[in-house]
């Protein structure tokens, strides 16, 4: 199970994520979010990153050729759209990119069988913000035949890892506000208490490979 950290502004958030072992680091360019950070500010800190860290730009309903733009500059490996982006869409963008869809109980699961080119993740629905409400959704709607090709968001904790790897086992897991102490200012503690609990996991399900 992989692990993203979302919402970084601060270097120093992101050399400690890449310390305990984080899989991909998130830049929010949507300049509504109390997390945003600016393409010059996300160049710093992806430059000072090891290579094999992945730095993903998180957009929302941006011109296609913006997020090519600010790809490139920054140096992301992929990109994720959290608003209303198209398949056509996503086919004018040179990025791998992670496709968010807000889920409920009435929720179309059907909807994400035509993204074939992307990685899907899932997040709660909410009609005021894109992602980062630190609300969750009901896990156990996400079809059993898609579970772990999926990355799950929203009111991902601590608390609450250990049940989505047993009940779920998603592609990955994506976090942002439970590991803060004011939107965008990572709480260093939190950060390590997670991470500790995926490498837990992920050492668990390479020691049950190798058995």
């Amino acid at each position: 199970m992989k692990i993203k950290i979302c919402g970084i502004t601060k270097l120093e958030d992101a050399k400690l994520c890449v310390e305990y072992g984080v899989d991909a680091i998130g830049f929010i360019f949507y300049p509504k979010s109390k997390r945003h950070i600016s393409s010059d500010d996300a160049k710093i800190i992806a430059n000072s990153l090891p290579i094999f860290t992945h730095k993903i730009g998180v957009f929302v309903n941006e011109d296609a050729n913006e997020v090519n733009s600010i790809a490139k500059y920054v140096g992301l490996s992929g990109v994720q759209l959290h608003g209303d982006e198209t398949v056509e869409y996503i086919s004018q963008i040179s990025h791998p990119v992670i496709k968010s869809f807000g889920v409920n109980e009435s929720f179309n699961f059907s909807l994400i069988d035509s993204y074939k080119d992307c990685t899907i993740l899932l997040d709660v629905k909410d009609s005021e913000q894109y992602g980062g409400t630190g609300n969750s959704f009901n896990w156990e709607l996400i079809p059993k035949r898609i579970r772990n090709e999926v990355i799950i968001a929203g009111g991902v904790s601590p608390n609450n890892i250990n049940d989505i790897h047993e009940k779920i086992n998603p592609y990955g897991i994506d976090l942002s506000s439970s590991v803060e102490v004011t939107p965008g200012i990572k709480d260093s503690n939190k950060i390590i208490e997670v991470l500790k609990i995926v490498n837990q996991i992920k050492q668990e399900e390479y020691d049950r490979k190798r058995e």
